[in-house]
């Protein structure tokens, strides 16, 4: 399998996903640079962790305007498997590609730590290789992870069981706990815990490895 991990300026999680990938899991996986307008022979698309211009005008609002996001709103379109972690869930909420947004945390401040977060659903590409109400230890690191949406929406994605992790320890004060989110075709994940950060025993955990794992599960049976 290929994986395509895309760059922009301010990615700081892209080589963490990059390895997780090629040498954790030991499949393909190459940067793609934000400027890129075709992604070419890929399997699935990466949108990693970081401050993607800076977050000045705010988190993900001047990525969802890169040349790369047209390429991937069209991968996603035709099927293609498309994970955001952490600033990339940002960006998907930003360009459209997933409901509801990512503010602030509650108590207004970073937060870097390793958070018990359970998994809703196994009904996807990127929990498959899980056990519903499997408990996962990630870490998070953002300071704009609280997850926000209408009601009809959280609604929504519970009803449809779109929910795709939920956080045990809700330090950041996402509505409803909700640490990830899938589209309504099930081929978009959006979260904000690090699984990339949880994929080596070396790291203090590998429980992050169930999200790869998963994709690539998902992608063997389409072929």
């Amino acid at each position: 399998m290929k994986f395509g991990v895309v760059v922009f300026p301010g990615s700081n999680c892209d080589h963490d996903a990059w390895y997780s990938i090629s040498h954790n899991l030991g499949h393909k996986a190459e940067f793609v640079w934000h400027r890129e307008t075709r992604l070419s022979d890929l399997d699935a698309v990466i949108l990693p962790g970081g401050f993607s211009y800076g977050d000045y005008l705010r988190c993900g609002a001047i990525a969802k305007f890169s040349p790369v996001m047209s390429a991937v709103k069209d991968f996603a379109a035709a099927g293609g498997l498309v994970a955001g972690i952490c600033n990339g869930f940002q960006i998907l909420t930003e360009c459209g590609l997933l409901p509801g947004a990512l503010i602030r945390n509650r108590n207004l401040k970073f937060i870097c730590r390793e958070l018990p977060v359970a998994v809703e659903t196994t009904d996807s590409s990127f929990t498959n290789a899980a056990v519903k109400g499997q408990v996962l230890r990630l870490p998070i690191a953002h300071g704009e992870g609280c997850y926000v949406a209408d009601e009809r929406t959280l609604d929504e994605l519970e009803a449809e069981d779109r929910v795709a992790f939920r956080y045990l320890d809700n330090a950041n004060g996402s509505q409803r706990a909700i640490a990830g989110i899938l589209d309504a075709r099930r081929n978009v994940l959006g979260m904000m815990p690090h699984p990339e950060r949880a994929t080596d025993p070396l790291m203090g955990s590998s429980d992050g490895l169930v999200v790869f794992e998963s994709m690539v599960g998902a992608l063997a049976e389409r072929r």
